[in-house]
């Protein structure tokens, strides 16, 4: 029986998740999944591309979503009331413009600090409308492309027995920051194939595979660069015809409710690989 095994939000893009045993699913993702982000004196995105020190930032978000917590290790912790009020910024993310709810001073000092650079925390304004593309649209917050991601066990084990060939050590399914983590697929990389699945009363439809970039190489507990794997052993076996390596897919939300780890998955209709 396939189910779900993770549950994982992010609510800052880019900083680290927080790992939950139930969630609810909006049109937009899991519920405050990416909907702030961290942006410099340009408006310009941060990533950990760039700012790998952005996965020892851990927020917190309180349930009714009006307070947001930032700690990162030897930094202490700062406790935010959340703005969806403020004047509009512009942001941009991936090239495109968008806008953003300033969260203040007193966030864009600690983030500051933190990165050792210039940095203002913003979040998705309520009347954000941003259409995610692929083979099901859907809606988005800050997230890079589509509202949820998805990654299997069983791709996991495959890459590290490649990886173990190689003669390096695995590595954990967070590297690849998935939203859901599902068991009981025997086949690795089933999720590419999926192009509907029910959890509960909730469903979701594929948009497309998840192309991977260098934040794949970050150790998410440490925010250091750990070396060429896993794109050095992704790209001997999962190269994509349109360009870069594959590992997860992409999945917009066609119904709403809620999700909990334990959840059995019911895949209602399938494709081919996306590859």
């Amino acid at each position: 029986m396939a189910a779900i095994a993770e549950l994982t939000y992010y609510p800052v893009k880019g900083c680290a998740g927080t790992a939950v045993r139930d969630a609810v699913l909006t049109p937009a993702g899991l519920a405050h999944d990416r909907s702030f982000m961290v942006v410099g004196e340009n408006g310009v995105f941060r990533s950990q591309r760039q700012d790998p020190l952005m996965a020892r930032i851990r927020p917190e978000v309180s349930a009714d979503g009006e307070q947001l917590t930032l700690a990162a290790p030897g930094t202490g912790a700062v406790t935010l009331q959340v703005d969806t009020s403020a004047p509009r910024r512009e942001v941009e993310l991936f090239k495109k413009q968008y806008r953003g709810v300033d969260q203040g001073e007193q966030a864009a000092a600690w983030l500051s600090d933190v990165l050792g650079a210039p940095s203002r925390l913003m979040r998705v304004p309520p009347e954000h409308e941003r259409v995610s593309g692929g083979l099901t649209p859907g809606t988005v917050g800050y997230a890079d492309s589509c509202a949820v991601l998805v990654a299997s066990l069983a791709s996991l084990a495959g890459l590290n027995e490649r990886i173990a060939e190689g003669g390096s050590g695995p590595l954990p399914v967070d590297r690849f920051r998935p939203n859901i983590v599902v068991s009981g697929w025997a086949e690795p990389h089933t999720e590419d194939r999926v192009r509907r699945m029910t959890i509960g009363d909730t469903e979701l439809g594929y948009s497309k595979i998840a192309i991977r970039c260098a934040v794949t190489t970050i150790d998410q507990r440490s925010g250091t660069r750990s070396g060429p794997e896993p794109l050095r052993t992704l790209a001997g076996y999962r190269r994509a015809a349109a360009g870069g390596v594959a590992f997860g897919a992409k999945f917009a939300v066609t119904r709403t409710g809620k999700l909990s780890v334990g959840d059995e998955i019911t895949v209602t209709a399938w494709g081919d690989s996306g590859l």
